[in-house]
């Protein structure tokens, strides 16, 4: 049976590359100059590839793509087709498009290109772009007296999110959400590049977003050009090195190409006055999506073990800027933070910044920071405290989780919101476990002695009574949530089991207990595809037990069949596998762990998380069915490549190092 199914995943893997071939093969309209580049390292073939074609009539580049870990990503263009990368120029207080200019065009040698502009009367600008080896460099420069003091020149790239959500993780954002460069353009599956200019330091730029027409864009403001003087920018390749405490660096060569995957800053899109928007540079389920403070602790738990990413540009750097945000502009009078857009009465949306904080202060010492936001943090804690209605230990939603309560425009106590979990819900109280556990740590660190009592004391209350509250005899694993009228709803979910196995909340004789029960499940069920990831839950959820009258998975019969595999009814979202994976780990079983974990990493190789920004239900693969069949609607989800987390947690280390608040697990 193993051999049958690693070669159906084998097949599998071939088929998505197949088409995932045939979706990039994208030209842009009227390319003419087209070059792709090989370049050479230390005399030795590199595996980056640059592929850049200009415009033969306008100043203008019509295509460019790389792939920076070598392969064929860079035959889709990562500029939207016919907008492409192109220049502003503003003269006498007037920006005009450098596609609006008479221009001349020259050949350079080794496939570069020389644009000549007049903007105006004795008033010229030269635009060279030179591709060399992995990189390129574009330059710029000024002649003649017609430039005024009110002068001004952008250069916008407008990319595809479309193709893959092409971002940007900078040196710094700005209280207004501008950034600083030196920044890392950062385009998921294809690769990293480092954007700098040569010739003035932190230059600022702008990414701006528009999610219904599905566009970004980033706009460098080029420092003022001298009349006869220049100025420069670059891009050249990025490579992530290896945590710094990991042994087995062959598992990151099978991780890096996706690691990025997780950071996606979002572009400022939306009216900042309507919920339904965001800022820029808050991370987020992608570039032109929302912010989600349920979400931040996979990014931050992922930045954790992220390297300088370039000088000077740090992952934590955003963690801290996102975390500031959310406590800042999120936090109502009673201390819940709002999820996303106006959606409140989640959980997780207060226990997600509390860990991220402590990964943050962790990662970087900054006590000055956790100063500062310690007494804050204490009162997004204490809206949960609170929330134990009954006094078990355990912390209540405030929806009910009964059958059929779960209305539009409603949304359930946690990430996953289109299912009925409510009340007591063993997800949420998991992450509030570790929330708390890390608040305590957090408040050592301070020298808060009586602070750190009170949420070790209710991180252990807890403990003492998750297992006893979720645990099902009937079917020897934890259901997912007790309703208000009691009943355990019980869909044999994965993730849930693997995340309070993983974070200690059961002890590790009753965990392997329990992986081996939802493991006969799985077979039981004919679920194989292991390079999807795991299922949300390997039997159907009821129609009464998600989000009513309708949404995206909703089904139709009450028994939850029609849709059984669809989003949240069974489908699979690839981030959320780490738990089941980590599960393994912690109680031994890693001969498991590594099976899963080697085929969701063959498939990530292939770019098989994630199908560009879709927004449109069913047609997004960041969540699939068991067969490998779009269901989701993002198309693109940050989260689906935290599982990545796992090529570093594998080691016990590293395990100590993260869940030391929990105890070594």
């Amino acid at each position: 049976m193993k051999h049958t199914l690693t070669f159906i995943g084998i097949v599998a893997s071939l088929w998505d590359s197949l088409r995932l071939l045939r979706r990039l093969f994208v030209r842009a309209p009227g390319a003419a100059c087209g070059l792709m580049l090989l370049p050479a390292m230390n005399g030795q073939a590199s595996p980056a590839s640059l592929r850049i074609e200009t415009n033969p009539h306008y100043a203008l580049i019509d295509y460019l793509s790389w792939d920076t870990e070598g392969g064929g990503r860079s035959v889709a263009n990562l500029l939207q087709p016919g907008t492409g990368a192109g220049l502003r120029v503003r003269l006498d207080g007037q920006w005009q498009a450098a596609t609006n200019l008479p221009t001349h065009r020259e050949m350079l040698g080794k496939g570069g290109v020389r644009y000549r502009l007049i903007p105006g009367a004795d008033a010229k600008l030269v635009w060279e772009i030179k591709p060399a080896a992995d990189r390129l460099k574009l330059s710029f420069m000024c002649r003649g007296t017609g430039w005024k003091t009110t002068g001004g020149l952008e250069i916008t790239f407008a990319f595809d999110p479309r193709v893959t959500p092409t971002t940007v993780l900078p040196k710094s954002w700005d209280a207004g959400g501008e950034l600083r460069l030196p920044a890392i353009v950062n385009a998921p599956d294809f690769g990293q590049m480092l954007l700098a200019c040569e010739d003035a330091p932190e230059v600022k730029a702008r990414l701006e977003g528009n999610r219904a027409q599905r566009q970004v864009t980033l706009v460098v403001e080029l420092p003022n050009i001298r009349p006869n003087h220049g100025v420069s920018l670059s891009l050249a390749p990025v490579y992530l090195a290896a945590p710094r405490t990991m042994r087995d660096k062959d598992w990151w060569g099978a991780a890096r190409r996706g690691w990025f995957g997780a950071f996606q800053p979002s572009a400022r899109w939306g009216d900042s006055g309507n919920p339904f928007s965001a800022p820029a540079g808050m991370l987020a389920n992608n570039v032109i999506s929302d912010p989600a403070s349920c979400s931040l602790w996979f990014y931050a738990d992922q930045a954790f073990w992220t390297p300088e990413l370039a000088p000077g540009i740090s992952a934590m750097s955003m963690v801290r800027r996102t975390v500031d945000w959310w406590l800042a502009q999120k936090v109502l009078p009673t201390g819940e933070v709002i999820c996303y857009w106006d959606k409140t009465h989640f959980l997780d949306a207060n226990a997600g910044p509390l860990i991220a904080a402590w990964d943050y202060v962790e990662a970087t010492g900054d006590k000055e920071w956790l100063r500062k936001r310690i007494e804050r943090l204490e009162f997004i804690a204490e809206f949960l405290a609170q929330r134990d209605v009954d006094g078990d230990g355990l912390v209540e939603a405030t929806q009910s989780g009964n059958y059929g309560a779960l209305q539009q425009p409603g949304r359930s106590c946690a990430w996953w919101d289109a299912v009925n979990c409510g009340h007591k819900e063993a997800y949420c109280n998991a992450l509030i476990y570790r929330a708390w556990r890390c608040l305590a740590d957090l408040e050592a660190k301070a020298e808060r002695r009586a602070q750190q009592q009170r949420y070790d004391k209710l991180a252990d209350r807890l403990k003492a009574g998750y297992a006893k509250t979720f645990f099902n005899p009937q079917t020897g694993w934890l259901g997912w949530w007790r309703s208000a009228d009691g009943e355990l709803h019980d869909y044999a979910a994965p993730t849930v089991n693997g995340l309070a196995i993983e974070y200690g909340l059961v002890e590790a004789a009753q965990g392997r207990e329990i992986l081996t029960r939802l493991r006969a499940k799985m077979q039981e069920a004919g679920f194989g595809r292991f390079d999807l990831g795991i299922p949300t839950t390997l039997v159907p959820i009821r129609r009464s037990d998600y989000l009513l009258p309708d949404a995206a998975g909703c089904p139709k019969r009450e028994n939850g069949s029609d849709t059984f595999g669809f989003y949240m009814n069974g489908g699979i979202s690839a981030g959320q596998a780490l738990h089941f994976i980590m599960a393994h780990y912690v109680v031994g079983e890693r001969q498991e762990a590594d099976r899963i974990l080697r085929a969701m990493l063959a498939r990530q190789s292939q770019g098989g998380f994630q199908n560009g920004v879709v927004n449109k239900y069913p047609e997004g693969i960041d969540w699939t069915t068991w067969d490998g069949k779009p269901a989701g609607y993002e198309g693109y989800l940050a989260d689906s490549f935290r599982f990545l987390q796992a090529v570093v947690l594998r080691e016990p280390a590293a395990r100590a190092r993260l869940y030391r608040p929990l105890g070594a697990r």
